[in-house]
């Protein structure tokens, strides 16, 4: 079941500059993450693991706690594969983030990447909390995939400050980070958005703030229409998944990968796309029909296939 637990991730410099220097992605040195859910704990762990002190917030500490076992299973699974940086063990990186459930604990941040539930309104809130509390020199950015960076962005009095930093899921396996760049988004913030990726080792792309942006605006339509193709009997799952991964090169086919990144999460982000660009972004039932059922992907252990 989904909370709306709020997650950021905080980026403090180790010195503040004046509004007239440009920012580089050298002036960025701890990051934080408020809101311990699948997404804000991979952006923490990705930060750690490249040399960022970070500080985790959430509402309550419980959740604080189930982001920091998520931290630490992914990074134990990293270090069994050996597949951390060279230098860097789980330890270290683990010892690199600290936990709080005070949102006034973000105060000196010059960057702030929230990760929180995708509502509007929720969104809309952090940002004009953290507008009140951190300095005129730090950067917004949020993590949505469907919502406009620029709605987001005027519940604060710094627009031309705010960015989108969208992971993907997951954050420490997948490269790509998409930018996305609002209304009043300046260049100066824009390129920051893209080093910092960077500096994570991710790859980077960038979108303007239209609806679902480059990455949903075309997968959710591509796994609406896998699903409708198995519900209307054109073939099985599995031959569905198969003729797509064989046939066009993709990792995973459509009723695989919405498993994996939830049902539910699929069903939100199609509904965003279908208030804003019509029937062509609508639902299919039988994603509607699994969600009702509670039936939401691998995090259930069941979806349009089973797990363990």
């Amino acid at each position: 079941m989904a909370r709306v637990g709020t997650l950021i991730l905080i980026v403090t410099a180790q010195q503040r500059m004046s509004q007239h220097q440009h920012q580089t992605v050298d002036s960025i040195d701890s990051v934080g993450v408020v809101g311990a859910g699948t997404m804000g704990s991979g952006i923490a762990q990705v930060a750690a693991t490249h040399g960022y002190d970070v500080i985790v917030r959430d509402i309550e500490q419980e959740y604080v706690e189930n982001g920091f076992e998520t931290i630490e299973n992914s990074l134990g699974r990293l270090g069994d594969r050996d597949s951390l940086p060279d230098g860097e063990d789980t330890e270290t990186i683990r010892n690199r983030i600290k936990g709080t459930t005070e949102l006034d604990d973000l105060a000196d941040c010059d960057l702030v990447v929230e990760a929180a539930l995708e509502d509007l309104d929720v969104k809309r809130d952090v940002f004009a909390d953290l507008d009140d509390i951190v300095g005129d020199e730090a950067v917004l950015a949020t993590n949505t995939s469907t919502i406009s960076i620029t709605s987001i962005a005027s519940a604060t009095e710094r627009p031309e400050r705010v960015v989108g930093l969208h992971f993907m899921n997951p954050v420490p396996i997948m490269e790509g980070v998409e930018v996305v760049v609002g209304e009043k988004t300046t260049d100066e913030i824009t390129e920051l958005a893209h080093e910092f990726a960077e500096a994570l080792e991710k790859t980077t792309w960038e979108s303007d703030d239209k609806p679902g942006f480059v990455t949903n605006r075309i997968l959710m339509p591509w796994i609406n229409e896998g699903i409708r193709a198995y519900d209307e009997g054109v073939a099985t799952k599995d031959d569905i998944d198969a003729g797509m991964e064989l046939g066009t090169n993709v990792p995973m086919g459509p009723l695989t990968l919405a498993d994996h990144i939830g049902l539910d999460i699929c069903l939100h982000a199609s509904e965003t796309l279908h208030e804003e660009l019509g029937d062509r972004y609508q639902p299919a039932y039988l994603l509607k029909r699994k969600v009702e059922a509670g039936e939401l992907g691998k995090k259930t252990g069941k979806g349009f296939y089973e797990y363990e």
